[in-house]
C-alpha cells in the first residue's frame, strides 16, 4: 500500500495525470470533427503538457532550493528533463503550421512561471491565471489538432474553442477553492473576488452557455452534446463537492480525471452506440 501510495503521489506531482487530461481532450476534438492524429502530435503534447506544467510547479523550488530537493523532487526533476527531451523529439516531425502556435503557447508557459514587467509572473496579475490556463488549455486541445490537419480554422471550430475554455475555467475552480487557504489575496482568484458560493454558480452558468453553443454549430454531433451535457453534470457535481477543507486528491485526481470521463463517453455513444442525429 505505501508502495502504491508513493506511485500515485508521483503521478500525480510528476504531471502525467495532468498530460493523460489535456490528451483525452483532444481525442475529444479529434472524434468531434472526425480528425485524424498522428502519434508525433499526441506524443508532442504528452510531454508538453509535463514539462510546462514541472516548469510551473518546480521552477521557484528548483532555483533557489537546488541543493536542498527531496528525493521526490530530484526524481521529477529527471523525469521532467527526459520529457522535455521527448516533447523535442516529437516536435522535429510537426507540421510547420503548428511550431508559430506551440511557441506562442510555450512563451504564455514561461511568462506564467518567470518574472516579468516590475518582477512578476502572468500568474501574479489579479484575476488573470484561471483565463491564462484556460487559454493554453484551449489551444492546445482544439486549434492544435486542427492545424495539424488544416490551414483553416472556421466558425465551427471558435465556437468549440469558446466551450473548451469553459469547461477548463469550470474544471479549475476546484483548484481554486482548494487553494484559498495558500493563495496570496492579490491572485484574485473567481473564490477570492467572488465567494465560493457564487464561484460555482457562475461556473454552471457558463456551463449551461457553452452546451447552447452546438446548436449554432453548422454540423449538429448528437454524441457529442449527449456526452458533453453528461460531463457537464459531473462537472456540476465536482464543484458542488468543492471546498476549502478537500480530501488529498479530490481536486489533483477525481476533478482533474473529468476530461478522461468526457472522452470515454463520447466514444462510447460515438463507436459504440453509434448514436447520431
Amino acid at each position: 500500500m505505501k508502495h502504491l501510495r508513493a506511485a500515485l503521489e508521483f503521478y500525480l506531482d510528476s504531471s502525467i495525470h495532468v498530460a493523460v487530461a489535456v490528451c483525452s481532450l483532444v481525442y475529444v476534438t479529434v472524434f468531434e470533427y472526425d480528425l485524424s492524429v498522428e502519434t508525433n502530435l499526441l506524443g508532442f503534447i504528452f510531454f508538453a503538457t509535463i514539462s510546462g506544467y514541472n516548469f510551473v510547479k518546480y521552477f521557484g523550488i528548483a532555483r533557489f532550493h537546488h541543493r536542498s530537493l527531496t528525493s521526490r523532487l530530484k526524481a521529477i526533476q529527471i523525469f521532467s528533463f527526459f520529457a522535455f527531451g521527448l516533447m523535442l523529439y516529437f516536435a522535429y516531425f510537426l507540421p510547420a503550421a503548428i511550431y508559430w502556435h506551440a511557441l506562442a503557447l510555450a512563451l504564455v508557459t514561461f511568462l506564467y512561471a518567470v518574472p516579468f514587467l516590475g518582477k512578476r509572473t502572468l500568474r501574479m496579475f489579479s484575476g488573470l491565471k484561471i483565463f491564462a490556463v484556460s487559454l493554453v488549455w484551449a489551444s492546445v486541445t482544439v486549434l492544435l489538432p486542427v492545424l495539424a490537419v488544416s490551414e483553416v480554422i472556421d466558425l465551427n471550430v471558435w465556437l468549440t474553442f469558446v466551450q473548451r475554455f469553459i469547461m477548463v475555467i469550470v474544471i479549475t475552480i476546484p483548484f481554486e477553492i482548494r487553494d484559498l487557504r495558500y493563495d496570496s489575496t492579490a491572485l484574485g482568484t473567481l473564490p477570492q473576488k467572488l465567494g465560493v458560493n457564487a464561484s460555482k454558480w457562475l461556473a454552471v452558468i457558463l456551463m449551461y452557455f457553452g452546451f447552447t453553443l452546438d446548436l449554432f454549430k453548422d454540423e449538429f454531433s448528437c454524441s457529442h452534446i449527449v456526452s458533453f451535457a453528461i460531463t457537464a453534470f459531473v462537472c456540476a457535481l465536482a464543484l458542488w463537492g468543492a471546498k476549502k477543507d478537500q480530501k488529498p486528491y479530490y481536486a489533483s485526481f477525481f476533478v482533474e480525471s473529468i476530461p478522461v470521463f468526457w472522452v470515454l463517453i463520447f466514444y462510447l455513444l460515438k463507436y459504440y452506440f453509434q448514436i447520431s442525429c
